[in-house]
């Protein structure tokens, strides 16, 4: 299970900061992302953890998310800053536990809202 905190509404040039706590997944072990879906948009991935610990970034992100994982925790983070208005969306914490390179797990999503 895959639980997402830390949405809301962020005037653009802010910050925030989302977790997503994994219980009967070990983040380590797996491959973790963060994807964002705009209404009426495809869902699409912003930014991905290895389990070897190296990242991955969409371009429109690169420079301003920072994905990272805390072990002890089990828990994964995307620190969002200059949000800009673009940046609106659902955000869903997503896990890859297999070698099939699609997530197998998903969160429930959370809301962040980027005001210009």
């Amino acid at each position: 299970q895959l639980v997402e905190s830390g949405g809301g509404l962020v005037q653009a040039g802010g910050s925030l900061r989302l977790s997503c706590a994994a219980s009967g997944i070990i983040v380590r072990d797996s491959g973790m992302a963060w994807y964002r879906q705009e209404p009426g948009k495809q869902r699409e991935l912003v930014a991905y953890i290895s389990s070897g610990g190296s990242t991955n970034y969409a371009d429109s992100v690169k420079g301003r998310f920072t994905i990272s994982r805390d072990n002890t925790k089990n828990t994964v983070y995307l620190q969002m800053n200059s949000l800009k208005p673009e940046d609106t969306g659902v955000y869903y914490c997503a896990a890859r536990t297999t070698v099939v390179p699609t997530p197998d797990y998903w969160g429930q999503g959370t809301q962040v809202t980027v005001s210009s």
